[in-house]
This record gives C-alpha cells, sequence and structure tokens, in this order.
C-alpha cells in the first residue's frame, strides 16, 4: 500500500465514523449544545458532582496553593495530596492500600499486565470492559479462558481447565497463577456479577480475583462505597479496580488490595513508572469528593430514588429496560437503524440519549442508554419520560 492509498483509506473511516456533539456547558442535569440546552440522560456523572460548589472551591485552593503540574510519581511527582488520597480512598473503601493512576483504563491495564506473565491463567466474563480485554492482550498470556456472561457453571468449567493447565510448571519451575477478572456493574446492561459465588470458586480452586468496579464507585454499597461493600466481601476480593471519572466527576484510576500488592504495583508496574501522576486540581477533587461521600449517603439515595421511578415509569409505558440492577437503564430497541433514529428524535425533543450499537454491544441488542443522575430533579426525568413516550409511539416501540 502507498502512503497516499493509506491517508486515503483512513480519510474513508472518518467520514464513516459518528463525530460527537460539542457541550459548552458544565455536565449538570442539563448541557447545552448548539446554543439549546438538552436533558443530560447520557453521561455517568453519577451523583451530580461535575458541578459540585465544594468540588469547585477545594480545587481552586488546592491549584492556588500548589499549581497544577505534578511529574512521574518515582521522580518528583510524587505530592502529599497524592499521599492524602490513596489514603483516603483506601480508608472509604476498607483496603489496606491504595495506587492512584491516571484513568481507570490505565488502572486496568496496571493490576493485569503487571502480576500476569505469558504462562500465567487468566479467566474472564465474556462481557468484561474493553480496557480489561486490552489488558490481558497486553500481557501476552498464553491460557486465556472465557466463561459465558454471569455464568458460574461454566466459571467453574473454565476453573477444572485451569487447574490442568497448571499442571505444566512455568520456565522458571512454579505454578502458573489463576486470576478470574470480572466487571462489578457490566455498563451495557447494568447488571451486576455474582461476586460471592465468584469469590466461592476462587477459594476452592485457588485463583486470585479482580473486579473493575468503574460503575460501582459512588453507587453501591453503604454511601457508595462499591460492589465488595455491597456483598460484604472486604478482604476477600484481591484486586479492585476503581474509576474517578463515573460517579466521582474527576479524571483518574485506582486499585486496592493488600498493601504488599499496592507496594508492588508502585515498584513495578509500567503506567504507574512511566506516566504522570493525577494533577494537583483531579487530586484535590478526589479528596473532596471522598470527604462528601464520607459526611453524608445524601447524594446516593437521591440517585437511587430517581433511578427507581425512572424504570418504573419506562416499565409503565411498556418499554423494555432489561435486567438492568443499577442506575445504568438500557431502553431495548433490537434494530440499530430504529435506535439512532429513536435518538435523533429524542434529540430534537431535547433530551439527549445515546444509541448504544455494535461493536459495543451484540448485533440486535441495540438499544437506548438512559443513565439518572441524582442532580435530576422529578420534573427533569418526567419531561425525559414523557419524550420517551412519545417518540416511542411515533416509532412503535410502544403502544
Amino acid at each position: 500500500m502507498s502512503i497516499a492509498d493509506f491517508y486515503s483509506n483512513l480519510g474513508e473511516e472518518v467520514k464513516s465514523g459518528k463525530i460527537p456533539h460539542v457541550i459548552t456547558s458544565g455536565q449538570g442535569a442539563y448541557l447545552t449544545i448548539d446554543g439549546k440546552e438538552k436533558l443530560n440522560f447520557c453521561s455517568s456523572h453519577y451523583l451530580g458532582l461535575a458541578e459540585d460548589e465544594r468540588i469547585k472551591k477545594a480545587v481552586c485552593e488546592a491549584v492556588e496553593k500548589y499549581g497544577m503540574g505534578t511529574g512521574y510519581r518515582t521522580l518528583a511527582g510524587t505530592h502529599v495530596l497524592h499521599i492524602q488520597a490513596e489514603e483516603a480512598l483506601a480508608r472509604f473503601k476498607g483496603a489496606e492500600a491504595t495506587i492512584l493512576l491516571t484513568g481507570g483504563y490505565l488502572a486496568n491495564c496496571a493490576a493485569i499486565q503487571t502480576i500476569v506473565s505469558k504462562e500465567d491463567i487468566v479467566i474472564s466474563d465474556e462481557l468484561n470492559h474493553a480496557s480489561i480485554i486490552d489488558a490481558i492482550r497486553l500481557s501476552q498470556v498464553k491460557n486465556k479462558l472465557i466463561y459465558k456472561h454471569l455464568d458460574m457453571g461454566e466459571l467453574e468449567e473454565r476453573l477444572k481447565e485451569a487447574k490442568q493447565l497448571q499442571n505444566t510448571p512455568k520456565e522458571d519451575g512454579s505454578k502458573p497463577l489463576i486470576l478470574i477478572v470480572t466487571d462489578g456493574v457490566f455498563s451495557m446492561d447494568g447488571d451486576l456479577a455474582p461476586l460471592p459465588q465468584i469469590v466461592k470458586l476462587a477459594k476452592e480452586y485457588e485463583a486470585l480475583t479482580m473486579v473493575d468496579d468503574a460503575h460501582g464507585e459512588g453507587v453501591l454499597g453503604r454511601g457508595g462505597r462499591g460492589i465488595v461493600d455491597h456483598y460484604n466481601l472486604h478482604g476477600q476480593v484481591d484486586i479492585e479496580v476503581g474509576t474517578l471519572s463515573k460517579a466521582f466527576s474527576v479524571m483518574g484510576g485506582f486499585i486496592t488490595g493488600k498493601k504488599v500488592l499496592i507496594d508492588f504495583y508502585k515498584q513495578k508496574s509500567r503506567q504507574f513508572l512511566f506516566s504522570n501522576a493525577l494533577t494537583i486540581a483531579d487530586t484535590a477533587a478526589v479528596l473532596e469528593v471522598v470527604k462528601i461521600l464520607e459526611e453524608s449517603d445524601e447524594l446516593v439515595k437521591k440517585l437511587w430514588d430517581n433511578t427507581d421511578y425512572l424504570r418504573t415509569e419506562l416499565k409503565k409505558l411498556g418499554f423494555d429496560t432489561g435486567n438492568s440492577q443499577t442506575p445504568i437503564t438500557p431502553v431495548m430497541m433490537g434494530d440499530e437503524d430504529l435506535a439512532k433514529e429513536f435518538s435523533v428524535k429524542l434529540f430534537e425533543l431535547g433530551v439527549f440519549a445515546s444509541p448504544i450499537v455494535f461493536p459495543m454491544v451484540a448485533k440486535g441488542k441495540a438499544r437506548i442508554r438512559i443513565i439518572p443522575s441524582a442532580a435530576h430533579s422529578k420534573k427533569d426525568l418526567d419531561f425525559g419520560i414523557e419524550s420517551f413516550s412519545g417518540v416511542g409511539r411515533e416509532l412503535k416501540v410502544i403502544s
């Protein structure tokens, strides 16, 4: 292929791609797009903290005192705020220690790549997030076993297979590690990993466990402490990955676990060693969010009240909202063109709710994914529900 053909092919791909809307406001209950307000039904700022005045104040004060820049954590980039944030997150999550990174994607990559070698064994739910899939690829592990979504019978079969593979020692003579990896909340359907059963099987077959709690932070458990707290499994899940860009409304990701594991990540993780530390602004915001959630569960309760109301009303109208157990509310369409048209008509009415189509979900499983927020009032939700009702009838999704 010539260089001209290479760039020509790229151009064709770009033309067929989706161009995102440009937002000219904060990420609150409403977004301003092209000068018009749109009900925000598709961002994952679950607790409405993106515009919180307490966080703004904490960020401004920290930046005024320390500036913005950091650096490599292992050189001149470890700031006192990073240490305080790691201690706060560990306390909040009920874990021994935390490592703070610049994103949840990097956290998943670090969590897996750092401890898994080519000769180890990873067992993964088939619907795990792309960052987990890429992390497994990055580790170059040869024995990658997949089990059907949430199917504990098949997970046990994969564990039996893994135990057989363990009989072949690694080049250094040691026994291969078995790691079970799962999302906590699955972002397209909103269903939960059966973590108690996974932990039970892991103990029986001597496997490590890892859960990506991106959509559980600030949502599940006491005061939003996540899926491990939700199931009261503290100290029984080896690796817990969190993403700060969802409910916390801040850039960053983190891993919690036993102190010896976290210390190992800080010494060996390439994502930690060869990347800048979190900015002063983001780190100050993390500290303030933890403080807010430790002081009150008011926002978490409001989120769940809004979720229950929205889902109940949509079901009353006849919409199929899937099997979600969380605020993630899929309104199932099936046909991809229908989902896209539905989203366009909602947008014209003032509701921003994106279509989710292949490859984000399987063909024939297209949907509009709604994520309510603690920032929404009942009036906001009623406007969204009324809009869904009108478009649903127009497109004959409901009668």
